[in-house]
């Protein structure tokens, strides 16, 4: 496990660890008396809103602890290292939040308000280094989407100057977690990036859940819950493709939606069903592949469920 003078290539995960050993700050740097531009019933649905977040930002910082001694094993030098930095910046984002929580007067929800919270935290420990590293994209994605809205929005405010300087860390572990399943993902069978696929489609399910107690704390705040949920979707679906984790037929969004949750059965009938929908002339409408989906076994359970 451990090499003395481990040979390894200057690569781009030693690139971006060089980049965040550069970028350090803390808790110490933030101006904490800058002005909150929220009313209190907005405080307290940022704080619950944020729930899922900062428990995101724990989760990456326990599961990291957890992989870097799998990629030891592997052999992976530079991963390590760059994931040194990982945990660093994961350390430094609970902190701040835990002291804006303080700033905002108010706490987060708790598991048993939000018991989904506990069921995704358990869903990205499943499995190897791979897995995590796959679950990690989909929650930074989530996160920067999330930060995303203050840092551009509320520009002077606390909360939106510290989005903007968690969004550039942000940044390092997107690329990070790209460049890492790219060089993994070809070497695994078809049947292991199907579990990945599983893995996606239940942690967006689960998220799913989340927002939907959160509908009434997102309209206080300004925020389309379901837009943000929708572009969160299509993100991550556009990155499962992009490293070669998914490439099977495309079928219409909405039933896509529809089988989230169901079992591995019910979504092969969805993926024959797209089979189809890829064999059908360009000239037919999304119309013709409804029809096909209301004869289908998936439909029929559906309306079951």
């Amino acid at each position: 496990m451990i090499k003395v003078y481990p040979k390894f290539e200057e690569d781009l995960l030693i690139r971006l660890f060089h980049k965040g050993v550069k970028a350090q700050w803390s808790a110490e740097d933030v101006a904490w008396d800058d002005p909150l531009l929220l009313t209190a019933e907005q405080s307290r649905a940022l704080a619950r809103m944020l729930t899922p977040v900062y428990l995101g930002e724990q989760s990456a910082m326990i599961g990291a602890s957890v992989a870097l001694p799998q990629m030891a094993m592997a052999g992976e030098t530079t991963a390590q290292i760059y994931l040194s930095s990982f945990l660093m910046d994961e350390a430094r984002h609970f902190e701040v939040l835990t002291r804006l929580y303080q700033r905002l007067g108010t706490d987060p929800l708790t598991i048993r308000e939000m018991p989904e919270m506990l069921r995704y935290h358990n869903r990205l420990r499943k499995g190897d280094r791979v897995d995590w590293v796959w679950g990690i994209l989909i929650s930074d994605i989530f996160a920067k989407n999330f930060y995303q809205i203050y840092a551009k929005t509320q520009p002077q405010a606390l909360f939106g100057k510290l989005s903007g300087r968690i969004l550039r860390d942000e940044s390092r572990h997107q690329a990070f977690a790209e460049h890492y399943l790219k060089t993994q993902i070809p070497v695994l069978p078809k049947e292991r990036r199907a579990v990945l696929m599983d893995m996606k489609d239940d942690l967006m399910f689960i998220m799913d859940s989340m927002y939907s107690r959160l509908d009434q704390d997102a309209a206080t705040v300004g925020m389309d819950g379901r837009l943000f949920l929708d572009e969160l979707r299509a993100e991550i679906e556009h990155k499962a493709r992009r490293i070669g984790i998914d490439d099977e037929p495309r079928y219409p969004d909405g039933v896509k939606r529809l089988v989230q949750g169901f079992g591995s059965d019910v979504r092969q009938q969805a993926h024959d069903l797209g089979s189809k929908f890829q064999a059908l002339k360009s000239s037919k409408c999304d119309s013709c592949f409804v029809a096909l989906l209301c004869k289908s076994p998936l439909f029929r359970r559906a309306q079951c469920v």
